[in-house]
């Protein structure tokens, strides 16, 4: 399975993430040892995000990751120096796995590196100096660390900029096989040396010195393919083995034949589909720390209490072998307690051996060791036979206490082990449950809709926002709308000059629809639109403008009637589902929606309910309901048709 990108795979990622050129840095998130995350606002496009993972991988994710809600240190520094950066060119430095980003600020030039060699890193550099980096190291030729100059790691031989002769140059240096040869001393690595052995047809153990001059030029050219079809015109091609992905590449590998194939629209998106594949093979392959912690510890008592049982078993098998052998026993111990008193250890200890079924004895210790009914024995030669069978029976009885305490001890483990596990697996559970959500876009900071005529309305959600979308959205060809209602939204409907009139009354009901009429639950209301110049900041004498609040001058255009309804349902934007709330207008065509009205206090927010109907997070569809309760008048969802027999 693919380990790491290639030098073809930031190549061709670099080609396509260059739209970014231009836009501007937004928010920096950083996780685990090496996860950082780029939000970037792309004009025209909203926001996108530059994902590099584990160290190893660079690119642009269709769905945002989750991320931590409190920055760490280093995401902290990356934003305070290039917040609001403006990005401009992107390239791969040589022919390396490393990506440079130009930025620029006021306050000067900066340089966002991604190395994706030496375990991965990512460095923020001012005029030639590292000022930080997510991981220090110091190697021989070049030290990575906040204060030292960046140096760029040596450059090995570029075969996209080589000529020929380079080229055949750098390949004649080699006493390797050929494609040893091309991955090593022409830069190729593994995989695309393969690809060019199996393109021009040679055996790739062929050694690099029985190549002839011809078959380097059919090499050259089929590596001077390879890459324009990288970079060009990509074809991002995953190979499947046993319905995962093997192996990926931006074209199609004539050396991976013998794999099942998928194409993908850019390499952003087949990268992210093997990231999702990765992440499911490590999170069944992943044991919590926890978890193994105590699976050893429970481990380790079974064993005790294992032993502690085979002991007590023994040594209750040598205390019944006394009284098995009870002549036997009662004549030894009787024999070597009497001339224990009369002679020296080393007469003593020659005279037991002498006994058959004696094993060993330690005069200085008093103790025997025989053979008794199937057992060895040691015995206290001082004492009679029923006290040696009680001391026995007495270990026996200590250790069988033992093995009670371990006993005990083991099923507070395995409590312990059961309560963590359940833990665990509700939390997988949740996990698994959890719905992904949609892309994000600029105008999701505020209330939103897209009109039948498929253009933008803006909401403010509070004072803060009202202002905002005033001073920096209203232009010259939109219009304004509001309600004669206190607290309702400043609402601006984008390109306004040229909207339908059903596109003028969308953005009065909305208007209406999320003011603090809809707390109220009343059965309609009305709204008007202006044009931007007839909306002021500018106070007429002896007035106050608080913040949030505008003054209007001249003609206002009402719509009246508009019903206290909204509806909820699946769009789709610039490609992208979006669950979005509007008036029903809005959805004509539309085949998964709910109709919401007032709740009148009694049925309480709907929101989590909504967002498992429409299988996204909670939170998108919180933001998108109006002030108050939401009661759910009318369902329609598209029932699965029954297979046919």
């Amino acid at each position: 399975m693919k380990k790491e990108m290639s030098s073809f795979d930031v190549r061709s990622i670099v080609t396509e993430i260059s739209g970014i050129e231009g836009a501007h840095m937004d928010k920096i998130f950083h996780w685990g040892a090496k996860n950082v995350l780029f939000r970037l606002n792309v004009q025209g496009e909203g926001k996108k995000e530059l994902f590099f993972k584990d160290g190893r991988w660079l690119y642009s994710p269709s769905v945002k990751p989750e991320t931590p809600a409190m920055p760490t240190s280093f995401a902290s520094f990356l934003r305070k120096y290039i917040d609001n950066a403006r990005v401009g060119k992107v390239r791969q430095i040589g022919f390396d796995r490393a990506i440079e980003l130009e930025l620029a600020k006021s306050d000067g030039d900066y340089k966002l590196v991604f190395e994706m060699f030496g375990g991965g890193n990512v460095l923020l550099i001012k005029d030639g100096t590292i000022l930080n980096c997510l991981i220090q190291k110091t190697w021989k030729d070049r030290s990575v660390r906040p204060g030292s100059e960046y140096v760029v790691p040596k450059s090995r031989f570029d075969p996209t900029g080589s000529s020929e002769d380079d080229f055949a140059a750098a390949f004649r240096s080699s006493d390797s096989d050929a494609v040893r040869t091309l991955a090593t001393s022409a830069n190729l690595g593994g995989q695309y040396a393969e690809e060019v052995c199996k393109r021009i047809g040679i055996d790739k153990s062929t050694p690099a010195k029985e190549v002839d001059d011809a078959r380097i030029s059919q090499m050259y050219a089929a590596m001077k393919d390879i890459m324009k079809y990288a970079v060009e015109s990509p074809e991002p091609t995953a190979y499947l083995k046993d319905g995962k992905i093997e192996d990926f590449a931006p074209m199609k590998l004539e050396s991976r034949s013998d794999l099942e194939s998928r194409s993908y629209p850019t390499m952003s998106a087949m990268i992210h589909e093997f990231m999702l594949q990765i992440a499911g093979e490590e999170e069944e392959a992943y044991v919590d720390p926890e978890i193994e912690k105590l699976r050893r510890r429970i481990a380790k008592q079974e064993e005790t209490i294992a032993e502690y049982t085979e002991a007590e078993g023994e040594l209750r098998r040598k205390a019944e072998s006394i009284y098995t052998d009870y002549q036997k026993t009662s004549e030894l111990l009787a024999v070597l307690s009497e001339q224990s008193r009369k002679l020296p250890w080393d007469k003593l200890k020659a005279g037991a051996m002498r006994i058959p079924y004696v094993e060993s004895i330690d005069p200085s210790k008093n103790r025997v060791t025989a053979k008794l009914g199937g057992e060895s024995v040691e015995l206290d030669y001082t004492k009679g036979l029923d006290a040696n069978a009680s001391d026995l029976y007495q270990k026996a009885k200590d250790i069988s206490d033992k093995a009670g305490g371990a006993k005990e001890a083991l099923e507070e483990s395995r409590t312990i082990l059961a309560r963590a596990q359940k833990h665990i697996d509700k939390a997988k559970a949740a996990a698994a449950g959890r719905a992904e959500p949609t892309k994000q876009f600029w105008f999701e900071r505020y209330k939103w809709l897209i009109t039948p005529g498929g253009k933008l309305v803006i909401a403010g959600r509070d004072t803060h926002t009202n202002d905002a979308i005033v001073r920096k959205h209203l232009k010259e060809n939109d219009v304004y709308a509001h309600a004669d209602v206190h607290g309702a939204p400043s609402v601006i409907l984008k390109d306004g000059a040229s909207a339908s009139e059903e596109d003028l009354r969308c953005a009065c009901h909305f208007a209406i629809a999320q003011s603090k009429a809809w707390v109220a639950a009343v059965a309609e209301g009305s709204a008007f639109w202006v044009y931007p110049d007839q909306v002021s900041k500018t106070p007429n004498p002896g007035e106050f403008v608080p913040r949030g609040a505008f003054i209007v001058r001249g003609k206002r255009n009402y719509e009246y009637h508009l019903p206290m309804t909204l509806t909820i349902g699946e769009v789709y934007y610039q490609g992208a589902r979006k669950v979005m709330c509007g008036p029903p207008e809005c959805f004509a065509g539309c085949n998964r929606y709910v109709e919401i009205a007032p709740g009148r206090g009694k049925t309480g927010r709907r929101s989590n309910e909504i967002a498992k109907m429409f299988d996204v997070p909670e939170e998108e569809i919180s933001r998108i309901l109006p002030p108050g309760d939401v009661e759910i008048t009318r369902e329609v969802f598209p029932r699965d048709e029954p297979a046919e027999e």
